[in-house]
């Protein structure tokens, strides 16, 4: 189907307008809570415009959406029906990013214009990571907090989303961890957003050649290390690396040595950075002076138990647990247990699903670029028992999956039907 069949481009400046300006979101406390509103906004463009392509796996998702919203029903009380429907809206959210960016793709938006939104994003949090190395207490009461009645800031979740922090510690210790958390309410968010935004920037440091945004990726990523190594994620660190293997492993194969040598620059990079940061003692430190194992333990048995009583929906959202040594609801500390506890069974196998065929989608990709964006549902598929990322970081992931699939079913880069056809770029 050309462009003039397809109707009007679609405009790029809502994913500039979400991604690229998060971090005045962060500091107005909305970044969590205008998410979902930016994507009704890129929602009613898609709509207005027409013709709009299903890529892979919509259908899936689809079915997953339904799901999550006839778990609704089992909500024990009214109180949580804020927090089922921001949920809703990331999973939502999540899926017409996927749709803006695969049908900008196939429009014909230039690789590069349409990448830049996701690079800002990137700037961002590294940016934003560096306040919490300089300084780590650094809170903000922002103005959607000031607006929100105390009845909702009085809950501890929804405080967490609008109350901005640059890192997440524990005040009363004598000696805490000062994990980066901006602009993420967890330490966790940004440890998963580092390892699904790590392949997107190699993507776009092997694709784009010139230009001052190039540059200023290229200067961020060793200094992504230092706030990404402080986090003590050892989740981000089993994801990215699986990412890695798989596709050191695919490249081996191939026999592909371009790729092979990036896969090498970005391993020597982070071993260079551990000369520097004791991240392994760091991380023994704390996993011998805390109980996260063994309180993330009691929590999954205890969760796959309440789970026997409701497989079918769920209850609708995390539930608090006296019983249970740590301070977490059910439900939480990795999607698996959120979707399995929250939403039910069925709607975790979709979940499943819907990235297990997005790896063997993008495994088509032939370029650089594209093979490094494949890694991405590999990534997310080994964080899941980990990390939730029902949040803003599923927005990334479907970005850049998005990005893989416009390349492969488009391709990219190709010239406007009534110019003369040029070799096109795919991934």
């Amino acid at each position: 189907m050309s462009r003039a069949d397809r109707g009007a481009a679609l405009p790029l400046w809502p994913l500039y307008a979400m991604f690229g300006a998060m971090p005045l979101w962060w500091v107005l406390g909305g970044l969590q809570l205008f998410w979902p509103l930016f994507g009704l906004l890129l929602a009613v463009v898609l709509v207005a415009r027409g013709r709009i392509s299903l890529p892979a796996g919509s259908a899936l998702w689809l079915v997953l959406l339904a799901l999550v919203l006839v778990s609704v029903t089992r909500l024990d009380r009214a109180s949580g029906l804020f927090m089922f429907s921001l949920r809703l809206g990331f999973l939502a959210t999540a899926f017409v990013v996927y749709l803006y960016v695969y049908n900008a793709g196939r429009d014909g938006a230039p690789w590069q214009r349409l990448f830049e939104p996701l690079c800002l994003f990137w700037l961002g949090m590294v940016a934003l990571g560096w306040i919490g190395v300089f300084k780590p207490t650094f809170a903000l009461t922002t103005p959607v907090e000031m607006l929100l009645p105390d009845t909702m800031t009085g809950n501890r979740g929804i405080r967490a989303l609008v109350h901005s922090h640059a890192t997440e510690y524990n005040p009363s210790g004598r000696n805490p961890y000062y994990r980066t958390a901006a602009p993420y309410p967890y330490t966790n968010n940004w440890g998963t957003g580092f390892a699904v935004l790590v392949p997107c920037v190699v993507a776009y440091l092997s694709s784009v050649r010139t230009g001052a945004l190039r540059v200023a990726v290229l200067i961020s990523l060793p200094f992504a290390l230092v706030p990404a190594f402080l986090t003590l994620n050892r989740g981000m660190f089993i994801g990215l690396g699986a990412g890695l293997l798989y596709l050191g492993l695919r490249a081996l194969l191939r026999g592909d040595v371009r790729l092979i040598a990036s896969i090498g620059a970005v391993g020597a990079l982070a071993w260079v950075a551990t000369l520097v940061i004791p991240v392994g003692d760091l991380i023994a430190n704390r996993v011998e002076n805390t109980d996260s194992t063994r309180d993330r333990a009691d929590l999954y048995v205890q969760t796959v138990q309440a789970v026997r009583q409701s497989p079918l929906l769920g209850y609708g959202g995390p539930r608090l647990a006296d019983t249970t040594h740590a301070a977490e609801p059910l439900g939480t500390q990795g999607q698996v247990w959120l979707l399995m506890y929250g939403h039910g069974i069925p709607a975790l196998l979709v979940f499943i699903a819907f990235f297990l065929m997005m790896v063997w989608r993008t495994a088509a990709a032939v370029s650089p670029p594209g093979r490094w964006l494949s890694v991405i549902p590999v990534i997310a598929l080994v964080m899941t028992p980990f990390y939730g990322f029902t949040d803003i970081n599923l927005s990334v992931m479907f970005f850049g999956i998005g990005l893989a699939l416009a390349a492969i079913d488009g391709p990219v880069n190709r010239e406007p039907a009534l110019k003369s056809p040029v070799p096109a770029t795919s991934a």
